[in-house]
């Protein structure tokens, strides 16, 4: 019997990557029921087609919900006996959250508050929230609206008691060939012969797959304590790397075309400011940042510190472990979209 034995999960953003991952990974278990809820009609009857193709038996489990994380009714709605939710709605893009800033801020913080009210007012046991690295430190209007997505998150953490609803957050870096991500885009241009682009050789991104971002949302879930944020230690590499491993691994020797920084983007990426590490917990693989439980109180703080602070220092892009080109490919012939890309790319060359 798993954790989810017997037991509803919703996915909000479920239609995405992250929730095709979740469904791949739980649907044919003992989980009784999984709720995909999004706002994409057309997504979600794909979905729906595949998974009935794919895993028959199983296809049964998933329910869909037409909805949108910024009506707070629409959520409600959906949440009526279910027992965990992974929240992975969110704009997502970073471009477009320049332009838009406001749509960020309607999904990405407003919508995400309405999530986590409607989860406690519907007794949800659970509440897992997917952030990302360019929450820590943000210098664009996506990062900026994730920032505060935490924030809302840590400070609603410590309106309900744990025991009633456990709220956590999950920070991790690019996944690999995910919906909208830079692999696809690439592969795309190689088939039509086109070079392919990419913003700026030196520049640093954290790497990890699907699964790894599952497992994380996973060991938040089995882990983490309310009001945390649990960040993976994962590796990175230069976008000259992994475009050199993907050109490699279909064309050596493809033409790489450098088109320069887009709006809002950072030379590296950090999962782990130099002020969280202050009371950051290292697990191994993972880190744990404790919600601050210090109330509005503040007259206290000037009468008492902290002598004490932890010796880690910030995490990211540029000091954790550098992948070189022959280790990113092994990391990329582990995904299922990868070699599926490349035998249909040797049959039809």
């Amino acid at each position: 019997m798993s954790i989810f034995a017997n037991k509803t999960l919703m996915i909000t953003g479920g239609t995405g990557s992250f929730g095709n991952a979740v469904l791949n990974r739980f649907l044919d278990t003992d989980i009784r029921e999984i709720r995909v809820f999004s706002r994409d009609e057309k997504k979600q009857d794909d979905m729906r087609h595949e998974f009935q193709a794919k895993l028959p038996q199983a296809a049964n489990k998933i329910k869909f919900f037409i909805g949108d994380v910024r009506d707070i009714q629409s959520v409600k709605n959906a949440m009526h006996g279910v027992d965990y939710i992974f929240h992975a709605a969110a704009l997502k893009q970073v471009p477009s959250c320049e332009f838009f800033p406001l749509e960020a801020v309607k999904t990405n913080v407003l919508g995400t508050d309405n999530v986590l009210t409607a989860a406690i007012d519907e007794g949800v046991k659970t509440v897992i929230c997917l952030s990302t690295d360019k929450a820590a430190y943000p210098v664009n209007a996506m990062g900026t609206s994730k920032a505060m997505m935490e924030k809302v998150i840590v400070a609603k953490s410590r309106t309900v008691s744990p025991e009633k609803t456990k709220i956590c957050c999950t920070r991790y870096g690019n996944v690999m060939c995910s919906r909208g991500s830079v692999i696809p885009l690439w592969i795309d241009q190689i088939k039509a012969g086109n070079p392919i682009t990419i913003t700026e050789p030196t520049m640093t991104r954290f790497i990890m797959s699907l699964e790894e971002a599952v497992d994380l949302v996973l060991f938040a879930f089995e882990n983490g304590v309310s009001g945390d944020i649990l960040v993976q230690k994962a590796p990175a590499c230069t976008i000259e790397t992994l475009a050199k491993a993907v050109t490699g691994l279909f064309q050596p020797g493809h033409e790489i075309k450098v088109i320069g920084i887009r709006h809002g983007e950072k030379m590296y990426e950090t999962l782990l400011t130099n002020e969280e590490c202050a009371n950051a917990i290292d697990l191994g693989n993972f880190y744990r940042v404790p919600c601050d439980k210090r109330d509005l109180n503040y007259d206290k703080y000037f009468r008492e510190g902290n002598l004490q602070r932890n010796v880690l220092s910030e995490f990211n892009s540029n000091n954790t472990q550098l992948l070189n080109v022959e280790q990113v490919q092994q990391k990329l012939l582990s995904l299922a979209y990868i070699r599926e890309e490349l035998d249909a790319w040797k049959k039809k060359g």
